[in-house]
């Protein structure tokens, strides 16, 4: 059986070399799977891409790719399962948090209706707090969104049987949201306690600004439960409106001249609901923008240079 390890890479020409020289040790200590290893550089402004060649040109079971322009993680990974040929396809980080020597935990894992085995970290070691703050936000939508249960943890060191990994791949769209497609394609998914590693060389590539279009991308993806929630709170509104209209009235006829016009009062309402008017409008015009962008085929990806692909595995 063939065992399939995709790898996105960004500012990874220190850390890569030593992941994929443990990814070799373990898979050959094992000996039950031959294995391919898939580097996809998304574009940085580093070396990696030089890394991953030589890479390439010293082991024939490692294959990379070079993006045109920064595309994000999520479509790194969808280049790289497109890539795979595995009968069970391994996800991990490039900056060696995700221990290559815990793989067959996951692998072993998938086992009795089991489809996924997601790495779950007793004692995470966040690279920042801003990959802190963004993998729980990331699973409190997921919850809301995507119907995740609870106690699941999506983690990126992740184990997928061929049959999902094919299914995932049948989205073609420009906005990939990886937790998602694995979510609507199975509900056989485990969590497993791994090791986490500190992160010994750079800092976390995710910036506030990719964060938050990581938030945004999870919210819109695949649930038109935000829209739902929209006209909801736009329902609540409307009848805090109808029983402030009532108080005032009632109010004024009891104590005429007495009481206040109180247009302070009606600026505060005008403005809350002016704002949520524009949150509203702003959401569904996100919804609709990426229409259009889909509607007009934009890329997922697009790959400028291909090495080891001559090591391939062939159908």
């Amino acid at each position: 059986m063939l065992l399939s390890f995709v790898i996105p890479c960004y500012h990874s020409a220190e850390t890569l070399p030593g992941v994929v020289a443990e990814i070799v040790r373990t898979v050959r200590a094992d000996g039950r799977y031959d294995y391919e290893i898939i580097l996809v550089n998304d574009n940085p402004p580093d070396d990696t891409w030089r890394v991953i060649e030589k890479l390439c040109r010293a082991d024939g079971h490692i294959r990379g790719m070079t993006m045109t322009r920064n595309f994000g993680q999520a479509a790194a990974l969808m280049a790289a399962y497109r890539a795979s040929k595995g009968d069970i396809v391994v996800g991990l980080d490039d900056d060696g948090q995700n221990p290559p020597s815990e793989t067959f935990k996951l692998v072993d894992a998938l086992q009795d209706g089991v489809d996924v085995a997601f790495g779950d970290y007793p004692d995470v070691k966040y690279a920042s707090l801003f990959r802190m703050l963004g993998s729980r936000l990331n699973d409190r939508m997921a919850c809301w969104l995507l119907n995740k249960p609870k106690k699941l943890y999506l983690s990126s060191f992740v184990a997928l049987r061929r049959c999902v990994v094919d299914e995932m791949i049948r989205y073609t769209g420009p906005y990939p949201y990886v937790d998602g497609l694995v979510l609507r394609a199975t509900t056989g998914i485990v969590n497993v306690p791994v090791a986490h590693k500190q992160r010994e060389v750079g800092s976390s590539g995710y910036s506030l600004r990719k964060l938050f279009l990581l938030w945004l991308n999870g919210f819109t993806a695949f649930s038109v439960a935000p829209l739902r929630a929209l006209t909801f709170g736009g329902g609540l509104f409307t009848l805090a409106g109808l029983v402030f209209t009532v108080c005032i009235i009632v109010r004024k006829l009891l104590y005429g001249d007495a009481i206040d016009a109180g247009w302070s009062s009606l600026m505060c309402v005008l403005l809350i609901i002016g704002g949520m008017l524009l949150a509203s409008l702003g959401l569904m015009g996100e919804y609709i923008g990426r229409i259009y962008i889909s509607l007009n085929q934009a890329p997922q990806y697009v790959v400028r240079l291909r090495a080891g692909e001559e090591n391939a595995p062939r159908e």
